[in-house]
């Protein structure tokens, strides 16, 4: 049987209802081999999957917090290629050649990446003005109202040009895949379609789309709109986002939108627009989570959090508007004061990266957060407890499996959220089978881990109540739960994510029996 075949029957279950086996980087390497012999494959995002920063006088080489470079990484070690994104770091030029490029992973090399310098004034446009003021707020329904600035829009199509010409030089005259993600290059498909029509592009939309009503309120919406129907694949993580943005095109530009095959043609040019909820390397998070360095970790974090028997909810989150992070906060003020047996016995760990502390908008958060937790923390300490402990820095993956093993309950609680990996890195760290995930309604994720406990984070009462119902639900079912949860995310990881994208572009170059291009890509 090829790769191509075992794609489509990995989902078979064994009996019992159980899978034998899940989708493997092998697997991916395979369908790779098999499909992309002679093509080679490009990623391009704006965050890169390794920094290299000065640690004093040394240059130290991290993984930035960022879902997606977690989820992309893998791929690339799997099926090597190129990786094209903004060097961000102050010691990134120090440690590439003369045309930008280094090896990556520093450990153990499967992949090439080219870094593209920005200027100050490209990136605060381009990132914090266009991407993050404008279409961040724009796709997430958190109520907080976008800006567009005609500056920052031409700092966006500036810098789409330049990634779009490091792309055409990686390309040249091979046959090549072009795997773009997210809405920091809406621009970028259609740049590079006009310029070299063979390239095959697909891209992935890392964020929630919205309905039309609110897509209206973008000034360069039918330039952003054309420029994404330059791909032929467009993924989404959920059905929703797809209609979303079928209504969108449907009521905003010329453009011929066949909702039964979900595809738009425009120009002449067909442009498929498919689900694919995007998840973990589950097995190599497992495994990592289940070493003796994680169980040293959860000794340190007892003595330095000063633990003793106490429950313990985490919060793991870069801070954001999205994130819920002061709605999580009401929440265990109220189940404080709604449950006063509680008190002293529960520690609430939110670990909150900073993140876009240039936008005025999160220097607010950042503030608000803080203060929230001082005021509630005043209210109820008592002796040397206090109920929320908030760490503000980024952790290693070492430091979050540690906290993940240590938690009762992990709380999730998006305002508004494309899929949300920490909830599923929660559940792959659990190997112990134990552990209350506390999910939002609102995240893609809650449509497959339905075995959270589901929350609206808006509502303070459903989330204080959430909190009692994780510390007190009986150890079987949390058991039952868990195990679930982790045979979800087994079976969903992020070879399986990339297997469907892949097999669902292979189908638009060799179209497939009928029967496996609806298994693979419906």
């Amino acid at each position: 049987m090829g790769t191509y075949e075992r794609f489509l029957s990995a989902e078979i279950p064994a009996s019992g209802g159980r899978l034998d086996r899940f989708w493997t980087t092998r697997d991916l390497h395979g369908l790779a081999q098999e499909n992309l012999c002679d093509c080679q494959l490009i990623v391009v995002s704006n965050r890169e999957p390794y920094v290299h920063q000065y640690t004093g006088d040394r240059i130290e080489c991290i993984q930035p917090a960022s879902g997606l470079a977690a989820a992309i990484d893998p791929i690339m070690r799997a099926a090597g290629g190129t990786w094209i994104a903004h060097g961000g770091g102050n010691a990134d030029r120090r440690t590439v050649d003369h045309t930008g490029r280094i090896a990556v992973p520093p450990e153990s090399p499967r992949y090439s990446l080219r870094r593209v310098w920005l200027t100050q004034s490209q990136e605060n446009g381009y990132y914090y003005g266009l991407a993050n003021e404008g279409l961040w707020p724009l796709c997430h329904i958190a109520f907080t109202r976008p800006v567009f600035r005609p500056e920052d829009w031409q700092h966006y199509r500036e810098v789409n040009e330049l990634f779009a010409e490091a792309v055409l030089e990686e390309a040249g005259p091979k046959r090549t895949l072009v795997f773009i993600q997210d809405y920091h290059f809406a621009l970028l498909p259609r740049i590079l379609k006009n310029r070299n029509p063979s390239l095959i592009l697909a891209q992935f939309w890392h964020i929630p789309w919205p309905n039309r009503e609110v897509f209206r309120a973008c000034p360069w919406g039918e330039e952003l709109l054309d420029g994404m129907l330059g791909n032929d694949l467009l993924g989404f993580h959920l059905p929703y986002h797809c209609q979303n943005f079928l209504d969108t095109v449907d009521r905003t530009i010329e453009a011929k939108v066949d909702q039964e095959t979900s595809a738009v043609t425009r120009g002449g040019k067909v442009t498929l627009v498919r689900s694919f909820p995007i998840s973990i390397d589950f097995e190599r998070h497992a495994s990592l989570a289940a070493t003796d360095a994680v169980d040293r970790e959860m000794e340190r974090w007892r003595r330095q959090l000063g633990l003793g028997d106490q429950f313990v909810g985490i919060g793991l989150d870069r801070i954001d508007y999205t994130k819920g992070i002061p709605e999580r906060f009401r929440a265990v003020d109220r189940f404080l004061e709604q449950n006063p047996e509680y008190h002293g016995r529960l520690v609430f760990v939110q670990v909150g990266v900073p993140s876009r502390g240039r936008i005025p908008r999160y220097k607010a958060l950042g503030e608000e957060i803080s203060a929230l937790a001082d005021e509630i923390n005043w209210k109820w300490s008592t002796g040397s407890w206090r109920p929320i402990i908030l760490i503000r820095e980024h952790l290693g993956p070492i430091q979050m499996m540690a906290l993940h093993r240590l938690a009762h309950f992990c709380f999730v609680s998006s305002l508004h959220d494309g899929m949300n990996l920490v909830a599923k890195e929660f559940v792959a760290s659990r190997f112990d089978e134990d552990g209350v995930l506390v999910l939002s309604r609102f995240t893609g994720a809650a449509r497959e881990l339905a075995d959270a406990v589901l929350v609206n984070p808006f509502s303070l009462e459903e989330a204080a109540s959430a909190i009692q119902r994780a510390l007190e639900m009986a150890p079987e079912d949390r058991r039952k739960r868990m195990q679930r949860m982790r045979e979800t995310v087994a079976r969903h990881n992020i070879y399986w994510w990339a297997g469907k994208v892949l097999s669902a572009l292979v189908s638009i170059e060799t179209p497939a029996p009928l029967e496996q291009w609806e298994a693979a890509v419906l």
